[in-house]
This record gives C-alpha cells, sequence and structure tokens, in this order.
C-alpha cells in the first residue's frame, strides 16, 4: 500500500527529477500524515493533516533553494511505497526508503513570483532558524503568507523552463 507523501524540492531538484526519473538517491526525507501527526491535532481532519504535512515539507525546501536559483519554494507530490516515520523528529517527517518513479509523482506545489523576496529572506535565514534564532524563525515562517500554487505533473516542463 502506497503512502501520499510531500517531498521538499526546488526548482534545479525538479528539473533533476526529470532527467533522471525519479526521486532519489534514498533515503528520501518526505513529510506525510503519520499517526503522531493525527494524535498532535487533535479533532482535525483528513485535509487539516495533509495541509500541516505540505506546509512542513514547504518549510523544509527554502533550506535546499541554491544561492543562485530561482527563490521559489517547490513541493512534490507522490505516492511512495516503503515508508518510515522518523523518530524523534518532527511529527510528519517521514523517510522513504525506495525511489519513487517520476509516474508516481502526482502533483507539484510551487510559489509565485510575488513570494521571492520572503522566500529571498527566508532562504538567509535558514542556519540561523535551524539554531533556535527567533527573529530567523520568524523571517523563515513568513513565507508561510504565501499559498503555493498547484500545478499538474504535465505542467512541469513549463515551471522548469521558467
Amino acid at each position: 500500500m502506497s503512502t501520499r507523501v510531500y517531498v521538499p524540492s526546488s526548482i534545479d531538484r525538479l528539473r533533476e527529477l526529470v532527467v533522471s526519473g525519479g526521486l532519489g538517491p534514498v533515503p528520501i526525507l518526505a513529510h506525510a500524515v503519520t499517526d503522531s501527526l493525527r494524535s498532535s491535532m487533535g479533532d482535525a481532519g483528513e485535509e487539516d493533516w495533509e495541509y500541516a504535512a505540505l506546509t512542513a515539507a514547504a518549510l523544509d525546501s527554502v533550506g535546499l533553494i541554491a544561492d543562485d536559483e530561482s527563490p521559489r519554494r517547490v513541493v512534490l507530490v507522490a505516492e511512495a511505497d516503503s515508508v518510515f516515520p522518523v523518530a524523534g523528529a518532527e511529527v510528519s517527517l517521514v523517510e522513504i526508503a525506495e525511489v519513487v518513479p517520476l509516474r508516481n509523482v502526482v502533483a507539484v506545489h510551487v510559489d509565485s513570483e510575488d513570494a521571492a523576496a520572503d522566500v529571498s529572506a527566508a532562504r538567509e535565514a535558514w542556519s540561523a532558524a535551524g539554531e533556535g534564532d527567533g527573529a530567523a524563525v520568524a523571517t523563515l515562517e513568513q513565507c508561510l503568507d504565501h499559498e503555493l500554487g498547484w500545478f499538474a505533473t504535465q505542467e512541469i516542463g513549463d515551471l522548469i523552463e521558467e
């Protein structure tokens, strides 16, 4: 049985996915609706849990954006087998133990251009935020004010050509 996963990415990594034909190498860190996530959110429903996993992946994608690349968060939505929760980590963090073929990617979420300034600032604050700097965490969370756009897999070519 497969699990819906939300894989943090970037525009450059999206290009690599197309060239290689799949997500890898393993292990691949992603986010998913886990038992821990469900229990941490109380009475929330499936859509809320999925949105929480997507949001966590969107934040993680900031750390994957290279200095010379378009400052846009990217999250790949895929169906994956061999998915395991990461003990002692964020409640939605999972590890995928097998390469995920491109055909198992079902959608892509990407920032619009209007998020560029906030995503650039978040990228600059990434390391300090990871060390617990409150101002850097606030800067990182500012990019959450921007909703990611949804794109079908047929639109990946257009995204990587922009």
